[in-house]
């Protein structure tokens, strides 16, 4: 599986840079049980869950998520996916780096706030990765994500600014 898109080439070619090379079988197609779109494995890459993506825009937009996740993982050698304020820094990064809390896509999903939406989707998103996480309770979770929001939601690498 892969896509063409402009952001997963730029993503992909600022892995490489970084020094972490990738597999021609990093990103892979699969049936997912529960609901999730895709997820990144650490050592292993990228999961896309076909069955449950209808569009290219979806499953590219899952890449793009997965592939910022992947390049936190190349650049910071300690991060460690159990620690609760790890994970939410590179969800909070992955939710508003990739266009997941994009406007349009949260009218689709039933989310109509014209002010503060993308915040709070990454905050509602980041809330249900972390959480999924059996490192992290809920008030674990929700104190992470607070304690390292300014930082991480400002943190565009590799990006010069939010896309």
């Amino acid at each position: 599986i892969y896509t063409t898109a402009p952001t997963v080439k730029f993503l992909k070619e600022q892995l490489e840079k970084s020094g972490c090379s990738i597999a021609s079988n990093f990103i892979k197609a699969t049936n997912c049980t529960g609901a999730t779109a895709g997820g990144y494995l650490k050592g292993q890459g990228i999961i896309v869950c076909s069955n449950h993506l209808q569009i290219q825009d979806e499953v590219t937009q899952v890449v793009i998520h997965e592939l910022i996740h992947a390049y936190d993982e190349c650049r910071g050698a300690n991060l460690n996916w159990s620690n609760c304020a790890h994970h939410a820094c590179s969800e909070i990064r992955a939710g508003h780096l990739s266009g997941d809390c994009h406007f349009k896509r949260e009218l689709l999903r039933g989310f109509m706030k014209m002010r503060g939406h993308e915040q709070d989707c990454v905050k509602r998103r980041v809330m249900k990765s972390v959480t999924a996480n059996p490192y992290c309770s809920e008030e674990a979770s929700k104190d992470a994500m607070e304690a390292v929001w300014d930082i991480c939601y400002n943190d565009t690498k590799p990006f010069d600014r939010a896309p």
